[in-house]
């Protein structure tokens, strides 16, 4: 990718995630406005703190999204690296750090699995994680007996439910996770990797990128994420249940493509993706502070995407358009300039 195009998508990128940042501004506004109790402390620590464990998915699946991947099976990685870590403090008598670690590697070893099977296999990133997905929720209903594992000590629900000068510790986290994620993406080799192949997966294979490597690195990366997020929720809960992180799939895909994530690959920003985070979930806040059934979140989230790959969809066909008139345009003036 040459110096003036990367130039051209890095300031459409910025225009994007200013235009997202007007539109969650916005909705600030307007529920501060409707909502007296919107803006109560309560209320505020409660919206971060469930928009925590969305943004630290989020974080990762705008990567995948950037590189032309996706990864339906971040759920099922959260809740069973979150079952590993419960059983292995309670029932295997690990200290509870130790076991957090351990969990974290099985997390990490869960998305190399989704990356090898993908990139090895030459198979399609949607179905194998659909089917990694059935395979994880299954060892998990395995091993738990579909049953909550109680009893979590309490020496790690400081991760879920501390504060720090009134700020949740997991939004620390997820804030420093994104953090880490920008850095990566934004300012070194590896980053710039994830963008040539999300362009061109072949003409990266032809500048000398292992696409493969980086594939595989980047769903590792994400099934880290995901058992951070689900050890997370645990401390939060103070047991792990099978059904932990069934709608992260969903609020993570949506982020990513409110955010300005294309489907396509190659264009994007976590950062715009984690705002996309923030708008649906102070959309989902609203719905419960104006005491709509809370069913509809599912159908809220679903809409929004709809609304935000169409408005994709239709700059794309528009910026095609304008491509094609330029090209006519450049064909027919030099014939007009000769007669």
């Amino acid at each position: 990718m040459n110096n003036s195009l990367a130039d051209v998508l890095k300031r459409i990128a910025k225009i994007k995630i200013l235009t997202i940042a007007a539109i969650l501004a916005i909705l600030i506004v307007i529920a501060a406005l409707v909502s007296p109790n919107f803006l109560t402390a309560y209320n505020l620590q409660s919206v971060i703190r469930d928009l925590s464990f969305v943004m630290i998915i989020t974080a990762g699946q705008s990567c995948l999204l950037m590189l032309g991947e996706l990864d339906l099976s971040v759920g099922k990685m959260s809740s069973l690296s979150g079952v590993i870590g419960g059983i292995l403090m309670l029932h295997g008598q690990v200290p509870p750090y130790i076991a957090l670690a351990i969990s974290l590697m099985c997390g990490a070893l869960l998305g190399v699995t989704n990356g090898l099977l993908i990139t090895k296999l030459r198979l399609n990133a949607m179905i194998v994680t659909i089917a990694t997905q059935g395979v994880y929720a299954g060892i998990t209903l395995v091993i738990t007996k579909g049953r909550a594992i109680v009893g979590i000590p309490e020496a790690i629900h400081y991760l879920g439910r501390g504060m720090v000068f009134g700020v949740p510790v997991p939004f620390i986290i997820a804030c420093a996770i994104l953090f880490i994620v920008l850095f990566i993406t934004q300012k070194t080799p590896f980053g710039r990797y994830i963008y040539a192949i999300g362009n061109n997966r072949d003409a990266a294979k032809i500048l000398g990128i292992n696409v493969d490597s980086v594939r595989i690195a980047v769903y590792a990366m994400m099934g880290f994420f995901c058992a951070i997020a689900g050890l997370l929720m645990i401390a939060r809960l103070g047991n792990s249940q099978p059904a932990i992180g069934d709608v992260w799939v969903m609020n993570s895909i949506a982020a990513s493509v409110i955010g300005g994530v294309a489907l396509t690959g190659g264009v994007g920003n976590p950062l715009g993706a984690v705002l996309g985070a923030c708008i649906l979930s102070i959309i989902q806040n609203m719905i419960v502070l104006f005491n709509v059934n809370t069913y509809w979140q599912t159908a809220v989230s679903g809409i929004v995407v709809l609304i935000a790959i169409s408005i994709d969809s239709v700059s794309g066909i528009a910026g095609e358009a304008l491509s094609r008139g330029k090209g006519l345009r450049e064909k027919t003036l030099p014939k007009i300039e000769k007669i």
